[in-house]
């Protein structure tokens, strides 16, 4: 019986299986002559089932089945022959030493049969049961299989040869010249043993062995370069799409390295005109997910992901719209050109293609098409599944960080979201996470938001939800304008709901006592005793402790322990917790000292829920799997998951602050100095493939700059000693003076060494230089055969980048809730300069280049460019002694000239208002 004509009434019966009993039947079974070929396709189809579900066999039992299923070779049924190879296949890992009484009968079926049911699956069998020494015996076999005219045979033996890589590389390589003519030459289906098929070019084997002949040349960047022009060339006649594909991601990776850019880069042009749509789609997708891809680059794809919009088919449409709403993420102007095209689609009959359409269309849509956009979200959130509903909420949380005044439209779009029924508990998280991001920052809109909640929490079934709700509504309602409204909702819980929520409940409540209103005051006295009989410890204890805290008089106590302002890293928390109780027994002789853990204001901490939540939105993709990312339910699962990580970002910069302040302590030159204000991320100085790779770091102290050299010499036969960075100052300012150099004694081969390079102040201001980097150090060679290392040196030095003191360094990110109220509050001490960004051609990159040089926090969405030709940065942070910082920097864009800016900056301090225009004014 043909492989094709399984029915479904085969298939295994329903229930559990008995192994022993499985384990007997095949003995018996297999040994019966003339031999059931049905009854034994049955039986091995139970007996893979129960080693796919982790059943084991003794040793002794796994031999009694090798030789069982080796009866069973002689018969000629093909499906069963089939199945007898996969449970070898399963079979090998019981019982390594009985593969050779059937390695002779799969070898018979590779070397003898014409069969291309038989052929092909003894290949994969035999891959699997030989180890590294039997695979030089059958080299002849695998050639010879892997340039067969049948697809079927030549890819069986391609991929059984990639599982070989592991355990015979070298014996593989040397079939490299038949896996090249495998991609190039044409194979016909095997068209006369299987009707069904007809003849035609073969896509699969192609596929393989381009892979194959990937992994036999991965170490090796020259040859990879090579392959990519020898199969991408006019005379390839490389017609399989499949290999097209493999092909275009093998070039997208060579390019994202580095070398050769701007030739792969026309090479991936040159797919997007393919007459195989999925070779077009594929080489659109590898552009624009390049590094640093330049508009210009970008254009040309998203031109060809363009017409694929209008396509009939279904399946081009939705992955054109797939690859745009992914970019739109991270350059929404760039797609905005698209939008006459995408949107039609959000009437597509495929609601996977209409979502995609409609966030998209968020992402790069301006204020005056905000409300249109939301009604028509409206209209169709109830016909598409929870996973892309959050997709869709996602998205226009995000345009509601961006157009603050369309704020009254979000909130009714929310708002009307939670009060329709149905939905999960991750569906309405979102949508209540999104009224959170409001709250936190978009001014004006709190008390709508909060009201919002309040109705919510009514008649919400989801635990989790309703303690964060009750948590916020204690932290922003007593702010609020009408607190006493929200008080009544809150007691309703401690009324109504289970104990987490009325020990939450109870916490939220006992922060309304805080507010500078005698009335509200005494009343939330009374709601709070009539918790000390609540049923549940945890509600008592906590309502007692609230009402100890506000009967004692001391106002700055109770707010300390009610309401307090900071609270403790708890990554760092964790860190330092997990480092104690790890050490040695001696450190548990003092108890753990708290005073380490740093504190974090809720200022500092919304700073960092709102980077983190901007880098969500760019890193997480919300296209499907494959070569696009994941599936809308696990996109949805990488936003809370992304959320969860990337908020500790402001953890991160403390922990790596925290090191370097050790490394700094632990050297007697440098303690001496204090505590360092700020360091510096690591600068590279030199390529990272050069004989001697430079990166530096600057630490900000007081009154002193340190900077740091770290240098890793690569070369494997040469040992530098006296190794010291000179660090000249270009303008021969005054303000910075070399105080000492603490150099490398010795650094060996492949081996890292630090120079610290220490800076005093001549000035009591925010110093900037920019240096004139010099690598000194002396030489000495290594004799190969001996390893010994030539007393004589030869003094040498190497130039390195310059390295650049800025406003930056001394300036870091800080959030506020209106950028407006205080530009205007700071007007009396402005300053302006100009400057022309030649290099830049693009906003979105002169835009990245802008805050990383100034390490301020963009507001307002502000980092998000909606127009090609003029925008407006908004940027606020502190000085590193607390001094506010705002600044405006307008810009616009020309193809001759490159980015035209004008820097506003505005402080309490004009110096520093000044620093930093004349900063932005020399880059």
């Amino acid at each position: 019986m043909s492989a094709l004509s399984y029915k479904k009434n085969d298939d295994i019966e329903s229930g559990a299986l008995d192994k022993m009993t499985v384990y007997q039947e095949c003995q018996r079974a297999f040994a019966e002559s003339p031999i059931n070929a049905r009854k034994c396709r049955k039986l091995l189809a139970k007996l893979i089932h129960l080693l796919t579900i982790g059943e084991t066999f003794s040793e002794f039992e796994a031999t009694g089945l090798f030789i069982a299923v080796s009866k069973l070779f002689p018969h000629k049924d093909p499906s069963l022959r089939q199945i007898v190879y996969l449970a070898i296949k399963e079979l090998v890992p019981l019982s390594n030493n009985d593969v050779i009484m059937v390695t002779s009968s799969i070898t018979r079926d590779v070397q003898g049969s014409s069969d291309l049911i038989y052929k092909p699956n003894a290949i994969r069998a035999l891959a699997r049961v030989i180890d590294g020494s039997f695979v030089q015996g059958i080299e002849r076999l695998m050639k010879t299989a892997i340039v067969d005219r049948h697809t079927s045979v030549s890819s069986a033996a391609l991929v059984s040869a990639y599982h070989l890589l592991p355990i015979a590389k070298d014996t593989i390589r040397r079939w490299a010249a038949e896996v090249q003519e495998a991609v190039t030459s044409q194979k016909n289906f095997p068209a006369v043993t299987l009707p069904n098929y007809a003849p035609g070019p073969a896509v699969l084997a192609p596929y393989h062995a381009l892979s194959l002949l990937y992994e036999l040349r991965a170490h090796d960047r020259m040859a990879l370069i090579k392959l990519i022009q020898q199969f991408s060339g006019a005379s390839a006649h490389l017609q399989s799409p499949n290999a097209n594909v493999m092909l275009i991601r093998f070039i997208a990776k060579a390019a994202n390295d580095g070398a050769h850019r701007q030739q792969l880069v026309a090479l991936l042009e040159r797919y997007l005109g393919h007459k195989s749509d999925m070779v077009a789609l594929e080489a659109a997708k590898a552009v624009l997910t390049l590094r640093d891809v330049s508009p210009k680059e970008a254009a040309s794809a998203i031109e060809s992901l363009r017409a694929f919009l209008a396509s009939p088919r279904t399946i081009a449409r939705f992955a054109a719209i797939r690859i745009l709403n992914r970019f739109a993420m991270t350059n929404p102007g760039a797609v905005a050109v698209c939008n006459a095209e995408i949107q039609p689609l959000i009437t597509d009959s495929n609601r996977s293609i209409a979502t995609y359409a409609i966030t998209a269309l968020l992402k790069t849509g301006n204020e005056a098409s905000v409300d249109k956009l939301v009604t028509q979200i409206s209209g169709f959130m109830s016909d598409i599944t929870d996973e892309f509903r959050i997709v869709v909420i996602d998205a226009v949380r995000s345009l509601a960080l961006k157009f603050h005044a369309k704020k009254s439209t979000m909130l009714q779009f929310f708002g009307n979201t939670l009060r329709n029924d149905g939905g999960s508990a991750q569906y309405k998280a979102a949508v209540v996470a999104a009224l959170f991001d409001m709250i936190r920052y978009v001014p004006d809109c709190r008390d709508t938001a909060l009201g919002i909640l309040c109705e919510f929490i009514e008649d919400c079934e989801y635990t989790e939800i309703v303690v964060s709700v009750l948590h916020t509504l204690g932290q922003e309602g007593p702010a609020a304008a009408n607190p006493t409204v929200y008080i009544r909702y809150i007691y309703n819980r401690i009324v109504l709901e289970n104990a987490f929520i009325r020990a939450a409940a109870v916490s939220a409540l006992a922060k309304f006592a805080l507010v500078d209103d005698t009335s509200v005051k005494k009343s939330v006295k009374v709601l709070l005793e009539r918790s000390l009989e609540d049923e549940t410890d945890e509600v008592r204890d906590r309502a007692v402790i609230a009402l100890k805290l506000l009967e004692s008089g001391d106002q700055a106590q109770a707010k300390a322990y009610i309401s307090p302002e900071s609270r403790f890293s708890l990554p760092i928390l964790e860190h330092k917790l997990a480092l104690y109780v790890t050490g040695s027994g001696a450190d548990f002789d003092t108890p753990f000292d708290m005073s380490s853990v740093p504190l974090i204001t809720d200022q500092e901490a919304r700073e960092a829920a709102l980077k983190a939540h901007r880098e969500t939105t760019e890193a997480t993709p919300v296209v499907n799997g494959g070569a696009g990312g994941p599936t809308p339910a696990s996109a949805a699962a990488a936003t809370t998951a992304n959320l969860a990580s990337k908020s500790n970002s402001h953890e991160a910069a403390i922990q790596r602050a925290e090191k370097y302040a050790a490394e700094l302590a632990a050297i007697p030159d440098l303690a001496a100095f204090g505590t360092p204000l700020k360091s510096s991320p690591a600068v590279a100085l030199t390529e990272s493939e050069t004989e001697f790779v430079v990166t530096a770091i600057k630490h900000i102290f007081p009154s002193h700059v340190v900077l740091q050299y770290d240098v890793h010499n690569t070369l494997p036969d040469a040992q530098l000693s006296n190794v010291s960075v000179v660090a000249s100052i270009e303008d021969d300012s005054e303000e910075l003076v070399e105080e000492f150099i603490l150099p490398v004694d010795e650094l060996g081969p492949d081996s890292h060494g630090t120079v610290y390079v220490a800076l005093e102040k001549t000035e009591d201001h925010l110093a900037v230089a920019s240096f004139e980097n010099i690598l000194k150090f002396t030489l000495h060679d290594i004799n190969k055969t001996t390893g010994e290392v030539s007393e004589d040196g030869d003094e040498d030095e190497y130039q390195i980048e310059n390295l650049v003191l800025g406003a930056g360094d001394y300036l870091e990110g800080g959030f506020i809730g209106s950028f407006d109220h205080l530009w205007d509050e700071l007007a009396n001490t402005e300053a302006v300069d100009t400057a022309t960004l030649s290099e830049y051609k693009g906003l979105e990159e002169a835009v990245q280049f802008l805050i990383s040089q100034l390490s301020l926090t963009p507001l307002e969405s502000s980092d998000e460019v909606t127009s090609a030709s003029t925008h407006t940065l908004k940027l606020f942070g502190k000085t590193l002694t607390g001094e506010k910082v705002i600044v405006q920097i307008k810009m616009a864009a020309s193809q001759r000239t490159g980015v035209v800016v004008q820097c506003k900056a505005r402080s309490g301090d004009e110096e520093v208002a000044e620093l930093v225009a004349g900063f932005v004014g020399s880059l």
